[in-house]
């Protein structure tokens, strides 16, 4: 969400909250046709594709001529209602046309055919490119480590020797560390194999690359200067405690690289994910204190703009002017135009026409969440900000309140269509939470901004300016926290496209009908008794585990991590995934303090690369390990966390049992050493059963085929008989019939990973399954997984991809 002060200061409007009907000019909306009908045709032909979009802008044109000639015929005479409108129709057609132009104009150079015929190939190519933007860690396809790096193309060498020279843009998905502290601006060469973009985007190709980048020269001084003070920030940062020593750099440069797991998940909860982002908000609160500044001075109006412009590119260049940044510092610099202008009412216009140059200039964010958030929460501001605002005021709520009461409110109900399309949740704590906030940003901001600028010259200063904003910051990180613990904090709601455009035409109705004073009331009666109602409901009802769940397979990606219930903040995990903060977060959402029993079942990194987020705040009492120790470098890592931690490290052997209170494992497998399989590691997994509240639950790791036949061999029929089965090695093809067979279960759970390279999980083997009756579901499009014990036999809940966990 993007936030940023109320500009102006005009004549007390018909506010919504009031009877009374003010005789005031209608908002401006002359541009916002213009706009709307750029937007919308950048988003379709992003998906459509060049022919139909040429098709349609064609069309347009036609239509927009004969209505601009028409109205032309028609000047001078009566019903100017009608030119108007007409007017507004010329608007749109213009719209579409420019919107339609530009955006052909760019698949085109997109759709290069050297470049897609290579990229069809998966062909192995040299690659120089120029980086757009910081590169960020993703959550792994089949890989730990990965970083994301959007770039830009400039020349490609194929495998023949052949150089094509394009410029466009490439997403570059690395493993190497030397990828990570690379600037935007970088110039550089890279080999690896291109692959087929997802679509969608402007992305003419991907790049896969497992070596580390050739670098050509530095970037510019503008990078290297944002480079200089957001380590010095880091460095200013490093001695303040985990959580607002980490959260600090988000909220002024958007440095999320210190943020611990537990604080991320708590904003994207309460709705505050947008303090961690370079928005509007962050250019208001720097402009704003210029602007006082000024004020305070006397300074003209004339110089108070030029020193607020100042302060505007100075931000722009200390978090880095990415193509993200540059949208903020547009959003953010609207209020200033409308000041230069001495018309407040001139900001609405002003926000229109930004979008459309956006839109024109690049029309990939036509289809970025983040601008539609930014733009929506802009104009939530100019258009009912000011209007609940004065309203307030009349009811005497003292100015300040009311504003800090208003802007919150606007920013997150126009937003709230958006958030609740992609997050499939209509959050309740979001504007109480985002309220409460408001004291704290501007001061943390502020003196964040400060401690970067005076690190180079001043570390200690620096350093104290730091341990200042840490207060606002960690007021933030209570509200977080906090604000995850109430019930009922959030309502499931239709996702998607359907969902967003649902509550978008609520919202409009609800703002529509609540101007009569009758309908406001009884708005307000059915809304508490609405909340009043369902919160028992919500009490009752556990949300997040369900009630009687027996066993969680955790969304980490393409990695194993499972979850048996113990007792109250006490579970049994066998695996740790392939990163700390995925299985970390799934543990903190069960609401896991305690953890009486890890078991490994082997070492691959999609299975323990992950261990240290088991032992985050939380108490390991034993750690259980397979006999075999391939590969070495798993086997240290698991050591060195037990070691850390103060856990017993065990082996164990087939046929032995650990019982854990509720929770009663039987390990069935390896029945015995198993050599040249086809993966040795794999082959010698830990298999067990598990038995929680009756519930039988098979969980063989990455056990294949091999392991799989030597244990039919050695093992009874009814001891592989099992009510829900993990998936084997992420549903992979290589799976004895046989010993599917043997288990016969109801429930198949796979943890794997989106868009893994491996092809798992294999379709025929999901298809065998589904064919005999099981119920197949994935964490790669389900979310986190969990079978429930109910009064009815066995039943699952999927929790659901979060936003921004596809990758």
């Amino acid at each position: 969400m993007n936030r940023s002060p109320v500009t102006g200061n005009p004549s007390p409007p018909d506010d919504g909250l009031s009877g009374a009907q003010h005789q005031t000019p209608p908002p401006d909306l002359r541009l916002a046709g213009l706009a709307v009908a750029a937007w919308l045709t950048a988003l379709a032909g992003l998906h459509l594709g060049t022919r139909s979009l040429l098709l349609v802008a064609a069309l347009m044109t036609i239509l927009t001529a004969c209505n601009a000639l028409h109205l032309l015929g028609r000047l001078g005479r009566p019903r100017a209602a009608a030119r108007r409108y007409g007017w507004i129709a010329v608007a749109v057609g213009l719209g579409v046309v420019c919107a339609g132009a530009a955006t052909a104009a760019q698949l085109a150079i997109r759709d290069t055919p050297p470049i897609r015929a290579l990229a069809e190939q998966r062909a192995l190519v040299t690659a120089e490119v120029v980086v757009r933007d910081d590169p960020r860690p993703i959550r792994s396809a089949g890989r730990t480590g990965m970083l994301l790096v959007p770039s830009e193309l400039v020349r490609l060498t194929d495998p023949d020797g052949r150089r094509i020279h394009a410029s466009v843009r490439l997403l570059v998905l690395a493993t190497d560390p030397a990828w990570r502290g690379l600037l935007p601006g970088q110039r550089l060469t890279a080999d690896g194999r291109l692959d087929v973009p997802r679509g969608g985007d402007l992305t003419a190709a991907v790049l896969s690359t497992n070596g580390p980048p050739q670098r050509h020269g530095e970037s510019s001084w503008a990078q290297r200067a944002a480079g200089t003070l957001r380590a010095g920030l880091q460095r200013a940062c490093a001695p303040l405690p985990d959580d607002p020593g980490g959260l600090l750099p988000g909220l002024v440069v958007g440095d999320t690289s210190r943020l611990p797991p537990a604080v991320e998940e708590d904003f994207q909860a309460t709705g505050m994910t947008h303090l961690n982002a370079v928005s509007g908000s962050n250019v208001a609160i720097v402009v704003g204190a210029v602007l006082l500044l000024a004020r305070w001075s006397r300074a003209g109006p004339w110089l108070a703009v030029g020193l607020c412009a100042g302060a505007l590119v100075g931000f722009v260049i200390l978090v880095r002017p990415s193509p993200s940044v540059v949208r903020a510092a547009t959003m953010g610099a609207i209020g200033l135009a409308a000041l230069a202008a001495g018309r407040p009412r001139a900001a609405l216009p002003a926000l229109a026409a930004a979008v459309t140059v956006l839109i024109l200039v690049d029309p990939e964010l036509a289809g970025d969440p983040g601008f539609a958030l930014s733009v929506l929460a802009t104009g939530g501001l100019l258009l009912l900000a000011p209007r609940w605002r004065d309203g307030l005021r009349r009811r005497g709520v003292p100015p300040g309140l009311a504003e800090a009461l208003a802007v919150p409110a606007a920013a997150q109900l126009a937003c709230g269509p958006v958030v609740a399309g992609i997050s499939g949740t209509v959050s309740l704590v979001a504007v109480p939470a985002n309220l409460l906030a408001v004291p704290a940003i501007a001061p943390a901001t502020v003196l964040g901004v400060l401690a970067a600028v005076v690190s180079p010259i001043w570390p200690g200063g620096a350093e104290f300016l730091a341990w200042l904003a840490s207060w606002p910051a960690w007021w933030l990180v209570v509200i977080a926290r906090q604000g995850t613990r109430l019930p009922g904090g959030t309502l499931p709601w239709p996702g998607g496209v359907p969902g967003a455009l649902l509550l978008a035409v609520l919202t409009v109705a609800l703002l529509v009908a609540v101007r009569r004073p009758v309908v406001r009331r009884l708005v307000a009666v059915v809304g508490v008794a609405a909340v009043l109602g369902a919160l028992p409901v919500r009490l009752a009802s556990s949300g997040w585990p369900p009630r009687g769940w027996v066993v969680v397979a955790c969304a980490v990606g393409q990695g194993d991590a499972l979850v048996l219930p113990v007792g109250a903040g006490r579970a049994v995990v066998v695996d740790a995934g392939p990163e700390p903060s995925a299985v970390d977060g799934c543990l903190r959402r069960l609401g896991v303090r305690e953890v009486p029993l890890l078991v490994i079942s082997h070492f691959h990194a999609d299975h323990v690369a992950g261990v240290a987020g088991v032992f985050r705040g939380r108490r390991v009492g034993a750690v259980l390990v397979p006999s075999s120790t391939d590969p070495e470098s798993g086997r240290d890592l698991v050591r060195a966390a037990a070691t850390a931690g103060r856990a017993a490290l065990l082996t164990t052997v087939a046929g032995a049992r650990h019982p854990i209170g509720g929770v009663d494992l039987l390990v069935l497998g390896p029945p015995y050493p198993l050599a040249g399989t086809r993966s040795d590691p794999n082959n010698n997994s830990l298999v067990l059963r598990a038995t929680v509240g009756g519930v039988r639950i098979l969980l063989p790791g990455d056990a294949e085929t091999e392991e799989q036949h030597a244990l039919l061999t050695r093992t009874t029929p009814d001891q592989l008989r099992a009510d829900v089965l993990k998936l084997a090695h992420h549903g992979s093809a290589y799976q004895d019939p046989s010993f599917l067979d043997a288990v016969r279960p109801a429930v198949a759970l796979v943890p794997v990973g989106s868009g893994n390279t491996y092809g798992h999980p294999n379709p025929g083997l999901l298809a065998r399954l589904s064919r005999g009756g099981t119920r197949v579901l994935r964490t790669d499009t389900d979310g986190d997984l969990a079978a429930i014990r109910t009064g009815g036999g066995l039943a699952v809940v999927r929790r659901g991809i979060p936003p921004g966990r596809q990758s």
